[in-house]
């Protein structure tokens, strides 16, 4: 089995579809079709549905998919090795992060990391963080800014804590809770309308995790995918928001309210990366980078735990 026709099947398999795939890798598409013809040869079984629009893997596709891609991501991390045994950090870092991750100055990261290694190139992918951790652990990512959940520590995953912080509750400034102006309980905001994100964002899944630990279920009935959004919908007294506390800098027309009786539920932000023989070269440039550069802060007034949050601005 060669490699190339490995990068192929997987560059068609993200495309589901041959030409965009063949101008991708800078090859002809007769060229890329006859690749994955070989595959499918030796391993004696289809590995797409091709039609005239797009292709769609196979169960046998599906299955080899995963495993193509960490072997492609172990092949990328040898030369990665050498390359740094000899003094020159080289390839690609692969890093995923949430939006508007706490504590943490990711473009600002990135950046120095640029400066100090100019040949490595940076991909970034944003997403939510069960997203995220899956693509840590089937080789596709690097590392990734993510959100701690329970389900994170695996053999195929280690996490790193970076800061942490209380969530905060947002709402209108005519809103009966904020007429009130008092910390609040989960028990307080029943039968609230919340705006929220997607469950695989870590905000989502971290006040998910306070109101089951309370026994109580809540109506997300309006449901996004960026901040702004969600802050535009708060603030136009639609339903209210339980988010981390520093989402409180970002609309001073909003009133934010301390939570508690929610236990030792908080937001965690975490650094998620391979197991440590796994990690590689860039990622362990990266890490180091974020433990001694100074380069995650938390918001003004929270405290955070992390290594020196002292100097770059939260996203």
């Amino acid at each position: 089995m060669e490699l190339r026709h490995l990068q192929h099947f997987v560059a068609v398999a993200e495309d589901q579809h041959f030409t965009r795939a063949a101008e991708r890798l800078l090859v002809s598409q007769s060229g890329l079709s006859a690749s994955i013809r070989a595959l499918e040869r030796e391993l004696q079984t289809p590995l797409f549905v091709r039609t005239t629009r797009r292709v769609t893997l196979t169960p046998a596709g599906r299955a080899l998919l995963g495993e193509a891609e960490r072997i492609l991501a172990q092949v990328r991390s040898a030369h990665e090795a050498v390359a740094a045994v000899q003094g020159v950090l080289r390839g690609m870092l692969a890093l995923g992060s949430e939006q508007c991750i706490a504590g943490l100055h990711v473009a600002g990261l990135l950046a120095a990391f640029r400066r100090q290694h100019p040949d490595v190139e940076i991909c970034l992918r944003q997403a939510g963080s069960a997203a995220l951790a899956e693509e840590v652990a089937a080789g596709r990512l690097d590392l990734a800014f993510a959100v701690r959940a329970a389900q994170q520590d695996t053999d195929q995953l280690r996490v790193v804590p970076l800061s942490s912080e209380p969530m905060t509750v947002l709402c209108h400034p005519s809103h009966r809770l904020a007429v009130l102006g008092a910390a609040v309980t989960p028990e307080d905001l029943g039968g609230e309308v919340f705006v929220d994100f997607h469950p695989d964002w870590g905000p989502r899944r971290t006040t998910d995790a306070a109101f089951a630990s309370a026994g109580l279920r809540r109506n997300v009935a309006l449901e996004v995918n960026d901040v702004h959004s969600l802050l535009d919908l708060v603030d136009e007294n639609l339903g209210v928001a339980v988010v981390p506390q520093h989402f409180r800098h970002k609309r001073s027309s909003l009133t934010a309210l301390p939570v508690k009786g929610t236990g030792e539920t908080v937001y965690e932000t975490v650094a998620l990366l391979p197991p440590s023989q796994a990690t590689s070269p860039a990622a362990r440039a990266l890490m180091s980078l974020l433990e001694t550069g100074g380069l995650s802060t938390p918001p003004d007034g929270v405290h955070t735990s992390g290594p020196d949050p002292s100097r770059a601005p939260d996203s």
